[in-house]
């Protein structure tokens, strides 16, 4: 990624003009929904107050899914909602009447990404159809912990069809089973991925709030595009099993919401630990934090680096000691490890989880064999070269995985992240999270410019991306990550940005966006 120096007066007027087509004035309301922009904060407070009742929260976000997902805009984030979610909410209800309230999202209606098992009446596909009919036989974990905090689960999220592992030449938000999720903002622009049903559902007050998953970049990319929060939390915070894996390296479950503190409270629910993350939430976090730098990741575009220019400002202003320039040093020196280390854990990883579902093809080579035989529905748009370069490797013992494996912990973490943290004392490191929004682009895939989230990815650490502002209307994010297990250092510090920038605003479901080129 080319990095280009700030230019003064130009970069000024850029700013000027970039502000001026933030938010069209032209855009469209898409009806009235009382629950548009409602914190989870709130809906527990209406549900104590008797303002709410879960039952009535449950059918309100219904109604909205058909209204604006299914009809209306037509965003295809959401592939199926539950036909229990009513039921299941009346008994919270009735729980509550009888004071047993079992945590701050008792009776809030979730969406849950379409890789996360449930054994209820739910589908469990990846986006494919290959695995139609076939039922898990039990919840995975995050669906369980969701379940026992009281939380509502309203449906599953479309995504990148098997998160976006089967084809180098995919486009994100398009899967077999669900189609094309559109963003909220332009419609006409990708949503990015794979958790992209997630990003969009969320930041369209489709739910509450959502859980996505993460291999490198599918939380905080659609959390960036679609003006929302995500945080990808460390590997082994939230546990994977019953998820449809890729790599149990850097696979992880994540909260995406409207806000850090809905992030949080998510988070302390899926969470493993069981820890009250809102405790770290603190509006004046940043002062005396300091904060690196990652230059290298900047240079996304001028009108980026001019978002990412104020957003520095802000930091500085809010009391962050910034080192600039602080890069990762290992930066670019993991990338081919990387993806070895994904191709052999997806097969192992894959048969591994096919074995115990029932119903479903029996191994990755019958998943290829399946496309092949069902190409017009499963491969329109692209094929499924990354599947069959997996199917290929050898097992996880083969000398090529397990070097790849070294490179990939010594590049990331202790010549990486941990190596520039310790070097400057710093509390995390910042950098753009992707760039905007790309126009949707069957003929040739994604055009996505370029993010900050390898590293972490890699590393398996954690990293929140938070709203830093627009691109002609396009919303962008800046990422907080570092060291692992640093989740309550990063809502902190992301907490206090927002809090103080409040980039956050409303999609509003344009057919395209005027002046975005």
């Amino acid at each position: 990624m080319r990095r280009r120096d700030f230019l003064g007066t130009a970069i000024t007027s850029l700013g000027t003009a970039i502000a001026a087509t933030a938010l069209p004035a032209s855009a469209a309301t898409v009806g009235g929904f009382e629950l548009e922009e409602i914190s989870l904060a709130d809906l527990a407070a209406g549900q104590k107050s008797g303002q709410y009742t879960a039952q009535g929260l449950t059918q309100s976000y219904l109604r909205r899914i058909a209204e604006i997902d299914h009809a209306g805009p037509g965003l295809h984030s959401v592939i199926e909602t539950n036909s229990e979610a009513l039921a299941i909410a009346a008994q919270l209800d009735r729980e509550r009447t009888a004071g047993h309230v079992r945590g701050p999202l008792h009776g809030i209606p979730v969406l849950i990404k379409d890789n996360i098992d449930t054994a209820d009446q739910m589908q469990t596909t990846a986006g494919s159809l290959a695995l139609l009919g076939s039922k898990p036989a039990r919840d995975s974990a995050v669906a369980a912990r969701l379940r026992a905090a009281g939380a509502v689960i309203l449906g599953k999220t479309n995504l990148s069809e098997w998160a976006n592992i089967r084809s180098s030449h995919a486009t994100s938000g398009w899967s077999g089973r669900g189609g094309q999720t559109h963003n909220p903002y332009a419609l006409d622009r990708n949503p990015c991925g794979s958790s992209s049903g997630s990003g969009a559902a969320t930041s369209a007050s489709l739910c509450a709030a959502a859980i996505g998953t993460e291999t490198d970049g599918s939380i905080v990319c659609p959390s960036s595009s679609n003006g929302i929060v995500g945080l990808k939390p460390t590997v082994g915070l939230v546990s994977r099993a019953g998820i449809i894996p890729i790599s149990h390296s850097q696979d992880t479950a994540g909260p995406m919401g409207r806000s850090v503190r809905d992030v949080a409270m998510l988070l302390g629910a899926v969470a493993e630990r069981g820890t009250d993350y809102t405790q770290s939430l603190d509006a004046a976090g940043l002062k005396g934090a300091r904060l690196g730098v990652a230059r290298k990741f900047f240079g996304i575009s001028d009108a980026c680096d001019y978002v990412m220019q104020q957003a520095l400002e802000a930091l500085r202003g809010l009391g962050a000691v910034l080192v600039d320039p602080a890069d990762v040093p290992s930066q670019g020196k993991f990338d081919r490890s990387e993806a070895l280390v994904l191709s052999y854990e997806l097969k192992a990883d894959m048969n591994a989880y096919l074995a115990q579902r029932p119903g479903a093809p029996a191994n990755l080579a019958a998943l290829i064999e399946f496309n092949e035989k069902n190409r017009q529905r499963e491969m329109p748009y692209f094929g499924q070269d990354l599947f069959i370069a997996a199917e290929n490797r050898g097992p996880l013992s083969s000398t090529e995985y397990q070097k790849a494996l070294a490179n990939d912990q010594k590049q990331s973490r202790a010549e990486g992240i941990d190596l520039i943290m310790n070097q400057h004392h710093l509390d995390a490191l910042i950098a753009p999270t992707a760039g905007p929004a790309w126009l949707t682009d069957y003929a040739t895939g994604d055009h996505d410019t370029g993010g900050s989230a390898t590293p972490a990815a890699v590393a398996g650490y954690p990293a929140l991306t938070v709203p830093a502002g627009f691109v002609y209307g396009l919303p962008v994010g800046i990422t907080f990550f570092g060291r692992a297990w640093s989740e309550p250092t990063l809502l902190k510090l992301g907490y206090a940005f927002e809090q103080a920038t409040q980039h956050r605003r409303r999609p509003r479901f344009l057919a395209t966006m005027p002046g975005a080129q």
